[in-house]
């Protein structure tokens, strides 16, 4: 007797909805886009349970006559492609015809369609692949289904659906997507007689973003674009500041197909390095058009995949276009109260008031610089002569205009700005400027150094000696020059003139140690950059560490030429800005 037997059509669908179907946001998501290709603008999601006992889309779409209708939950039946040639140039969200027959293999299924030019509809109902009746119906043009009991004849695929809540945040994650892929439809979901969204088409890319993130993901979009070798790129990119511990906030579509993609996911970081705090991810909503010959979709059972015919292309105009707007934008972060710190504030406020009543100078003195005042033994307010440096002229001379910055506590500098003023982390701003040139002089040379007068020695162990032999060419690309000086004992013959202000011993140490940590699973490039974030934490200047006059004014031009200052190599942020109005709020002037 032969052993093997050819499948019936009903079992091939169910093996097929295995791989469509995968829990209820697998349906929504296939009704959805078969909506979006009938030409609808406006679709409704209703959801009952998590859509394990209803999925619900009704559209404006163009319909289906009787003929189509009985047709279209037939296996591979499909209208968007002829012939095998259109495979290479697909422009649909569907496109192989299996998604209605799965789904009507494993649910109760209820379909009803009219066309603009029909006068009446047709339904048809199926139960799992079964008892297919087609019959006339009153209904608006376009076309609903109705999907009821998931997996209710499957007790094995039941059983490993999740609850409810679970269920439908799958659901909404899939809206989100192809709402976000669509802003020209309205989209309305419905949860248990619930409206959780209700999205208008005229609102805009934004507007769309603001109502399925909240205002705060909003507003913390910047808005870029580029056009070039036929490579259409608009994206919306988060800063620093609204960055997540997970990638949630991150959509990358292709041709209004939401997708995932390792070479987009790599442009993205490697635009982001050194913008963000170690594990933290940028938020991105990134809309790439290409002609359809140049990708493949057609990888994947869901069509999540794509194959880029030219990847590299891809990845490299996408890195470029996020840099150029991240160089040009300015990411100071803007101080913001919240009501909830209310009361903490109102308390600071209170201490500053009091604090200036108590100390406030003579009338005289009123017009001098914040620096020209120093504390004596008695917290008075006294005149200090080293910090002020106006000579004495005539009245009908011209002054010397009082500098706009003051250091506080030796670590954080305060500058007065046209809107406000700005409070910088003199540490995290010298590791950005230092961190910027040292990367700019490796890209192109080994670093430039000077030779040490008296070498400085520095013991290793052994394995820590064989980490230093294998890594010579990184001790050279930095300028570092060591030698083997006598029993586990290495001379340092020269120092990159970058980092003077690091201690080369205890540098030469900590690059071992990185070496040895880092070796594995780490490419060439992010092990370098870990390097030279370490280096620029070395050779800033510290927090508590006086600076003078011409220091600070030094450090506050360097921040004007420098490359992404407004965080240190780390992520941090550098630079805090208080406007005036927030200040006049702060104090109920407004």
């Amino acid at each position: 007797m032969a052993c093997i037997k050819v499948l019936d059509q009903n079992m091939i669908n169910m093996i097929a909805a295995g791989e469509v179907i995968e829990r209820p946001a697998s349906v929504v998501k296939e009704l959805i886009e078969n909506s979006i290709d009938s030409g609808a603008d406006k679709i409704v999601v209703n959801i009952e349970e998590g859509g394990r006992k209803l999925i619900s889309v009704t559209d404006n779409g163009c319909g289906m006559d009787t003929e189509d209708l009985r047709l279209a939950f037939e296996p591979h039946a499909t209208s968007k492609i002829n012939s095998s040639a259109d495979l290479s140039t697909i422009s649909t969200l569907g496109f192989r015809g299996e998604a209605l027959a799965s789904i009507s293999s494993i649910a109760q299924l209820t379909a009803t369609s009219r066309t603009k030019n029909s006068l009446q509809a047709n339904s048809v109902s199926i139960d799992c692949g079964q008892n297919k009746n087609l019959c006339p119906a009153s209904a608006d043009y376009g076309t609903k289904i109705q999907v009821r009991d998931i997996f209710y004849k499957l007790p094995a695929r039941q059983k490993f659906l999740k609850s409810a809540n679970t269920e439908m945040n799958h659901i909404t994650e899939c809206f989100k997507r192809i709402a976000l892929a669509n802003p020209n439809i309205n989209l309305t979901l419905i949860h248990n007689k619930k409206e959780i969204y209700n999205l208008h088409s005229g609102d805009g890319l934004k507007n769309r973003i603001r109502s399925l993130f909240g205002n705060s993901v909003a507003e913390g979009l910047i808005e870029t674009s580029s056009h070039e070798k036929n490579v259409n790129i608009k994206a919306f990119l988060g800063r620093p500041e609204i960055s997540k511990t997970n990638k949630n906030t991150q959509y990358f579509f292709l041709n209004g197909r939401f997708i995932k993609d390792k070479f987009i996911s790599h442009a993205l970081n490697e635009a982001y390095r050194s913008q963000l705090e170690p594990n933290r991810h940028p938020a991105a909503f990134v809309f790439i058009e290409l002609p359809p010959d140049d990708f493949d979709v057609n990888v994947h059972p869901t069509k999540i995949e794509v194959r880029f015919y030219n990847s590299n292309l891809i990845h490299s105009l996408l890195l470029s276009t996020i840099r150029q707007k991240l160089l040009s934008t300015n990411m100071d972060v803007s101080f913001k109260t919240s009501p909830e710190n209310f009361e903490r504030k109102q308390h600071i406020k209170d201490a500053m008031e009091d604090f200036f009543k108590k100390n406030r100078p003579a009338a005289h003195q009123q017009n001098m610089p914040f620096s020209s005042y120093t504390k004596n033994s008695a917290n008075k307010p006294q005149f200090d002569s080293r910090n002020f440096t106006a000579p004495s002229m005539p009245e009908s001379s011209q002054s010397v205009a009082p500098k706009n910055f003051i250091q506080i506590h030796n670590s954080y500098i305060v500058s007065q700005n046209d809107n406000g003023f700005v409070i910088i982390d003199q540490h995290a701003l010298h590791e950005r400027i230092i961190y910027e040139k040292l990367k700019k002089r490796v890209s192109k040379n080994s670093l430039e150094s000077q030779k040490q007068l008296v070498p400085e020695t520095v013991e290793l162990t052994q394995p820590q000696a064989e980490n230093l032999n294998k890594n010579l060419d990184i001790f050279e690309k930095l300028g570092i020059q060591i030698e083997p000086f006598g029993p586990n004992t290495y001379a340092i013959h020269s120092f990159p003139l970058l980092l003077t202000k690091a201690d080369p011993a205890d540098f030469v140490i900590d690059l071992i140690d990185i070496l040895d940590s880092k070796l594995s699973g780490t490419n060439s490039d992010q092990l370098l950059d870990e390097i030279l974030n370490m280096a620029a934490c070395k050779a800033a200047i510290k927090a508590g560490q006086k600076l003078t006059d011409d220091e600070i004014q030094h450090l506050l031009d360097q921040k004007e030429k420098t490359d992404y200052s407004s965080r240190c190599p780390h992520g941090r942020p550098t630079t805090i800005t208080f406007s005036i109005p927030e200040l006049e709020k702060q104090f109920k002037r407004t």
